[in-house]
């Protein structure tokens, strides 16, 4: 990916590596026009406000994580078997683990955490639709999931690998196929007939 030339790109970048290095406290005007390289009070002068710089760096944080997610659901056909989809979302998992990645997933998630005190960010980090989602879901149908259970199953399955990025961020580690392949599992587990639910 090539880098941002606008300026306010450019700080919203800054922004999110600043927030993923020294946490919400570190996250100063100062703070990323060091980490932009640029002239003391540059980043004040396009983001007058830690808020107006919070929400950028959230608009911009999305932008980038709906970009791969297109991206990988763009590369990918759509999983036929189960070990496909496990080694797609392994591949996802690990992008998110290391690198840049590693450094956007610290930063999504504490605004994540920020976001329940200020509902305009929630409203920003809600989840979107891309390829990548719609591969799953896409799958699910494919393998015999009623579709109007796909969705659930297909929300609840990437939030639990959501839920395991985050543990081996804090916890170190990674995600392995074997966790995956049990997501995997309870999200094609046929649903139990009706009267079987009382």
């Amino acid at each position: 990916m090539s880098k941002p030339t606008d300026r306010r790109t450019v700080l919203a970048d800054a922004a999110i590596a600043v927030l993923a290095r020294h946490g919400v406290r570190g996250l100063t005007h100062r703070a990323v026009d060091r980490a932009a390289g640029l002239p003391s009070g540059t980043t004040s002068a396009y983001y007058r406000t830690r808020r107006a710089l919070l929400t950028a760096l959230v608009r911009r944080l999305v932008a980038l994580d709906q970009a791969e997610l297109q991206e990988a659901g763009q590369r990918t056909p759509v999983p036929r078997h189960p070990e496909d989809l496990v080694a797609g979302i392994a591949a996802l998992s690990a992008q998110r683990l290391t690198g840049e990645g590693r450094e956007r997933s610290l930063a999504r998630y504490a605004c994540a955490i920020e976001s329940v005190h200020h509902p305009e960010l929630r409203e920003i980090l809600t989840p979107r639709e891309n390829t990548a989602r719609e591969a799953v879901r896409a799958f699910l149908t494919a393998r015999g999931v009623a579709e109007a259970d796909a969705d659930a199953r297909t929300i609840t399955l990437l939030t639990c690998v959501d839920g395991l990025v985050f543990d081996r961020l804090v916890n170190g580690g990674t995600v392995s196929p074997t966790d995956i392949r049990a997501l995997v599992a309870g999200a094609l587990r046929p649903e139990p007939p009706a009267d079987a639910r009382r």
